[in-house]
């Protein structure tokens, strides 16, 4: 049985429902900053559309992936947060440091994106800079989760059984892409033509582990029904 919890005034579901507002702006505007470098593209005189993304294929490809990263981690982001009724400080600074992350990795995205294979071999410490920057952004969601897990008084009354009986497999979710984005960074700098291959099992990876833990759960309520 849980314990008895504390009400959640009408000022705080406000002050909460701003942060997720406010969130949600910031990452809005740090995924169009992705675009920004894409825009100083032009067609030289009598160059076709075809040579033009071949010869900045880098800076369109790092654009889409950081894309549909920065998509997947407010997805996540967004459903830890569906999970809970209010905020605490230590929530607020996390979640302030996920964000100025979040505004941050436009400039790597950039310098990466800007490199060719060759210059990505001279230029060292470029593509660390760009997966760990990831890896850091991975990791602070990752500190929001556990926070909330283990403050039960922050989340939903129908978050509760979910933490109760899956929390260590979603801390395993949250880890393992902190630990590829890291992987991927120490692989860019020995081998910057590896790195892009090892990312295509990203997506893969997290809907695997999202499978499990979807299965795990209908399982917890079968029991509970």
């Amino acid at each position: 049985m849980n314990a008895a919890r504390s009400t959640v005034s009408a000022v705080q579901r406000r002050a909460f429902d701003r942060l997720i507002n406010f969130t949600d702006a910031v990452v809005a505007i740090a995924i169009t900053l992705q675009l920004l470098p894409l825009v100083d593209i032009k067609l030289e005189n009598g160059e076709t559309v075809w040579k033009l993304i071949n010869d900045n294929s880098s800076q369109i490809f790092v654009f889409w992936f950081s894309f549909l990263i920065l998509s997947v981690l407010w997805l996540k982001h967004n459903q830890m947060f569906n999970s809970m009724r209010t905020f605490d400080t230590t929530i607020f600074w996390l979640n302030s440091l996920w964000m100025a992350l979040i505004v941050f990795l436009p400039w790597p995205t950039a310098l990466y994106g800007s490199l060719n294979d060759g210059q990505l071999t001279e230029a060292q410490g470029v593509g660390l800079l760009y997966w760990w920057t990831l890896a850091l952004i991975s990791g602070v969601g990752w500190l929001v989760a556990i926070h909330a897990w283990k403050n039960p008084d922050l989340l939903e009354e129908s978050a509760l059984t979910e933490r109760n009986e899956s929390s260590g497999l979603k801390k395993y979710r949250g880890a393992s892409f902190v630990f590829v984005f890291l992987s991927i960074g120490l692989a860019a700098e020995f081998s910057p033509q590896l790195a892009p291959y090892l990312s295509a099992g990203i997506i893969p990876m997290d809907f695997l582990l999202r499978k499990r833990t979807i299965s795990k759960l209908k399982k917890i309520n079968q029991k509970v029904h």
